[in-house]
This record gives structure tokens, sequence and C-alpha cells, in this order.
């Protein structure tokens, strides 16, 4: 993580902390098969709650208006938090929010893996000018230099649409359509730490100043929370995810880690697993996590301090795999990896992946298309699973 100089090494060790859980690492044990999201998955939340398929509440409730969801921080305890029912295997995720105000709170988009690869936007409620960038692999915690700050106009009193373009070669930030920040594979220690494993999408606002917290988190979310300014709303119009791999579901093959050993089972099923038509579930009890890490109230689920349960992956099915190679159109030439000189990248020259993800071929949308700098993604086949769609012209999104 890039702190700014009031966050010392103890406020990045907390954040880290909070950051970190899995119930069943792949990495370490036997897991459920991750359930695939559609190749493209979107929900309109300005239609209100029918509208909502594919997500699970995994704390709190939502307020449902015009302009979309509410997520509200009202009183100590709550932590309204969603996560899709679905995991991608590299992607374009895309979520148009608006921030909440109030020192102490925190407003996220997280990307989370169960081995504990992890890419944040979040939104410090004292700080209406600027959004977090961070990344995590396989929750690994040694450096504190990973976070870097992205101007933002209003965070707060507008909309603005942030995006991730993931793929196995490099990881952007996008704001508004503009790439902020690129991290190329072999930045995050020779890809070691690159987030690389299937992930699921939890938007949600916690107090990260509740006085409750240890003091590097209150300090890092600028400070304890007045709950007698409640409440305080995150507001969420839109989330547009497609996924680069889309299958049925993610199988590990090995302990390792690597995206080379996720098998994809029935690969290019664009419906994806059946947990994406899933109506949420009755609300759950939030306890004031934050909503990389929430709280499933159950039977065996536990909370601790700085740590939430997530859910666990739902059950593999006995599916058949298929190899599918997909290749670009006769004279059709891949897109240049070249990152633009205005984006902030990280510095370590990527190594060329064996295996590469990139954007679904003629990908449209009507309203509003990446700027042309922005090059796409990787290119190259992975035996087991459909992989490297890859357009030669600029991919074009929501």
């Amino acid at each position: 993580m890039r702190f700014t100089s009031y966050i010392g090494a103890s406020a990045a060790l907390a954040l880290a902390s909070a950051q970190t859980f899995t119930e069943c690492n792949p990495m370490e044990k036997e897991c459920p098969n991750n359930p695939a999201i559609a190749a493209t998955f979107e929900t309109n939340f300005k239609a209100g709650k029918d509208a909502v398929k594919g997500w699970k509440q995994t704390a709190g409730t939502l307020k449902y208006t015009d302009a979309g969801a509410d997520f509200v921080l009202a009183k100590k305890g709550d932590a309204p938090t969603i996560q899709t029912e679905g995991y991608l295997h590299f992607g374009y995720i895309e979520v148009k929010a608006k921030a909440a105000p109030g020192q102490g709170v925190v407003s996220s988009i997280v990307l989370q893996s169960e081995d504990l690869d992890e890419v944040d936007w979040e939104f410090i409620g004292g700080v209406g000018d600027k959004v977090q960038m961070n990344y995590f692999g396989k929750g690994n915690t040694t450096t504190y230099d990973r976070m870097i700050q992205a101007p933002v106009g209003n965070t707060q009193g507008e909309f603005h649409t942030y995006a991730l373009n993931w793929t196995a070669e490099s990881l952007v930030w996008i704001i508004d359509e503009k790439p902020v920040r690129t991290l190329n594979f072999g930045d995050a220690n020779g890809g070691n730490n690159y987030p690389q494993t299937p992930s699921t999408v939890r938007i949600g606002i916690w107090a990260g100043g509740d006085p409750a917290n240890n003091k590097g988190t209150i300090e890092w979310a600028g400070g304890e929370i007045d709950y007698n300014k409640a409440p305080y709303t995150m507001s969420v119009e839109s989330v547009k995810i497609i996924n680069y791999s889309p299958g049925l579901e993610y199988k590990w093959t090995d302990k390792s880690g690597k995206y080379q050993s996720i098998e994809v089972i029935e690969p290019g099923k664009a419906d994806g697993a059946p947990v994406n038509t899933a109506v949420p579930l009755a609300t759950a009890t939030g306890t004031g996590g934050a909503p990389g890490k929430v709280d499933i109230p159950s039977a065996t689920a536990t909370a601790t301090k700085d740590g939430y349960n997530s859910p666990k992956p739902s059950g593999s099915a006995p599916c058949g795999t298929t190899t599918v190679t997909v290749t670009l159109p006769p004279g059709e030439a891949p897109p240049s990896s070249t990152t633009p000189p205005q984006i902030q990248t990280d510095t370590a020259p990527a190594p060329t992946p064996t295996g590469g993800y990139g954007p679904p071929r003629n990908a449209t949308s009507a309203t509003t298309s990446v700027p042309p700098e922005f090059t796409g993604a990787a290119s190259n086949n992975k035996a087991g699973a459909l992989v490297g769609l890859m357009a030669g012209a600029a991919m074009l999104f929501i």
C-alpha cells in the first residue's frame, strides 16, 4: 500500500488484517468449485429490488430509490454489504457509485478470491476528492507500498464510474472511462502477488472509525466516527461485469494459486452457474465489518475484530471439460500492450504469460466507449479453458 503521510505502518497492518479472510483457501485444502458468473452480468439498481439477481446480501439491508440502491450506515453495527454469488476469472468490472461522506466512514468496492487475491476501490468519508486503489496477492502483507490515490471530482456528491480491466497480463483501474493506474503482472513481486484467481465482487459501507477498531484502522479511516451524525449513505446505480473466461464453474487443479492452474468447467457457458439468477435471501445482520470480509450469520460463522467470514463457495457439479481455442480473424492483430504515459504505472516489466484472457470480441454498448489509449488485454490461449477472446478494435463498455 502507498499511504499518505498520516498513515503509518500500524495502520497499514490493521487495514490488511481487516481485508484478508477466507473460509476455504484452495491453497491449503480441497475446496468446492467456484460457480462462474455469466459472460455478461449486469444489475440496474434503479429498477428496484426485483431486478437484483445473482447477489447475496451478506450484511444489513439496502434501500432502493429512483437513483439506485442506498447502503445506509445508520447506527453502530451497520455494515450493509452485497456480494456476487458467482465468480469471474479475469474480466471487466464496472460500478457506478456515489461514496458516503463522514469521518470514519469507508465505502468499498472489492474484488476478492478464496486464496486472498484482492483488488480494492476504497473511499474515505472525510476525503471527498480522492479514491484509494489497492491490491493484495495471497494475503501477502510483507510490504505496505501498494496503495495509490487517484483524484476524483466530488466522490460523495456525484456518481462516478469505477472500473477494472483485469487480465493475466495487467490490471487497470479506470475512472469515468479514463485509465488512471496500470499494474503489470511482473510488478507484483514477479507475479507472485498479482491477483489472478476466481473472484467475487463485493460492495458495501462500514465504520472504519468505530471506537472498537484498533488505532491503526481508525487512523486510516480518518478518525472516529460520530454516530450522532448518521445516517451515512453510499449509493450504487449499476454494476456491469464481463467475464473473460465464461463457464459453469472454476476448478482449482492444484494448490499453487496460479491462474494457469484454474480449469473452467463447461467452458463457454454464457449463462454461468444457476446462482446468477438467484434472488437474494433474507437480509443478514451486520456487525460493522469491512465489506471485503463481511460476517455471515450462521450456526458456524464467527467474526473477529478485524476480519469477517466470507461465504463458502458453492458445491461443484459433475460436469465434463473441453478445450476451446479462440483465434483472431486472418490479418487481425492484437492490440498493443504499451501503457500510455498518462497512466500511473507500476514499473517492473511484465513477463509474457503462458495463458491470457482478453475482452470478448465485439463487446459493445450503446452509451460510452473506452478512450482509444486503453489497449485491452492479453491474447494468448490456455488449454482446458475458454480464454483469449480478443478484439482487435477498441473494447466498448457500458
